[in-house]
């Protein structure tokens, strides 16, 4: 695809996920009655504002994030609706709305793209291919609960419980003619793709007639699939079961949007944007500092202490985070560069 055209899909599909993002943080300020002097989408030099009342709504030139400029956010204020004069559980709320519109907004994709589909999917084996070997163990009419003890609801989620199996035989549970049954060591094919162990799966599970518990039902679960792999792959990453080369950043995402765009497949486009909502939801929930979830520890110590830590130690902590961040994220950009070099 296109270069421009790929640039700007990204920038598109970022800078909704960034006004969502900023939008949660924006209106439950406001609902609990913090004074918002300036709502920005995008950082560096300004493009043109609006004023509405007491805020600034500004435009930026790069579109790498946005910010809701809080009265007394990071200083002590006297102004009794700045956001340090609010009681911790309504600064607690105002904190965590932005994660928690970006996993709105991904559960809103992925209830559109439930509702696109003929059937929604179910995890019972409707059919195997004539070369299988996975019938060794399973049969057709299985209901597959879970494999190496990874709970599956949906067709998603078999794909996901299959990513790191490798090319040993997998422990299932299935529900079989009413009973639950456990199965060791059922087969299965597998390739190897750059160092990478590929299970083949052998078999499809049944589609099932729409309605609307159901596609509530798929929806939720290709929700809670993507932020389970999340948690997953950073309790990974802490324990050296994945590298860092194999993170990816803002390049390295873009160079994927314009993959999935080139097929000319909307589904896979708009499945693309439900995953990155849903990361940059997860991953802002992380009690790191610098980020909203680091913001949610200091607030949980002043509701269990009593009185919030002084602002200018919770600066020095999220100062020494934001610099840690922009490091990790010059490494991977560095990485996601390479690698689109070397093609």
């Amino acid at each position: 695809m296109n270069l421009v055209v790929t640039i700007l899909l990204a920038v598109v599909i970022f800078g909704v996920i960034i006004l969502i993002h900023e939008l949660g943080h924006f209106l439950t300020a406001k609902a609990v009655g913090v004074s918002v002097p300036e709502f920005s989408i995008g950082m560096g030099p300004e493009l043109f504002h609006i004023t509405r009342g007491e805020t600034r709504y500004t435009l930026r030139a790069l579109p790498i994030g946005g910010y809701v400029a809080m009265e007394g956010e990071d200083e002590e204020s006297q102004d009794s609706r700045a956001f340090c004069n609010k009681k911790p559980l309504q600064k607690i709320l105002v904190i965590a709305a932005g994660a928690t519109m970006n996993l709105i907004l991904g559960f809103a994709i992925m209830l559109g793209l439930v509702i696109s589909r003929p059937v929604v999917s179910s995890t019972q084996i409707s059919y195997f291919d004539p070369a299988a070997v996975s019938n060794e163990k399973l049969e057709l009419g299985d209901e597959i609960v879970s494999i190496n003890g990874y709970k599956v609801h949906t067709a998603n989620d078999l794909i996901y419980a299959f990513v790191d199996v490798g090319a040993e035989p997998v422990q299932m549970t299935v529900i079989r003619d009413g009973e639950k049954i456990e199965l060791s060591d059922v087969p299965f094919d597998y390739e190897e793709v750059e160092d990478q162990v590929i299970v083949k799966l052998d078999f499809k599970v049944q589609g099932l007639e729409k309605a609307p518990l159901l596609v509530l039902k798929e929806s939720w679960y290709m929700t809670t699939g993507v932020v389970k792999e999340v948690w997953t792959s950073f309790g990974k990453l802490i324990t050296g079961q994945f590298e860092m080369n194999q993170l990816s950043g803002p390049v390295g995402v873009t160079q994927m949007i314009g993959e999935v765009a080139s097929t000319r497949d909307f589904s896979t486009i708009f499945m693309m944007a439900a995953f990155i909502t849903i990361n940059i939801g997860v991953f802002n929930l992380l009690p790191l500092p610098a980020l909203d979830g680091g913001r949610l520890l200091f607030l949980v110590l002043e509701l269990l202490r009593g009185k919030p830590v002084a602002p200018k130690y919770e600066g020095y902590v999220h100062a020494a985070g934001l610099f840690l961040l922009m490091g990790l994220m010059l490494v991977v950009t560095f990485n996601d560069i390479v690698r689109l070099i070397k093609g």
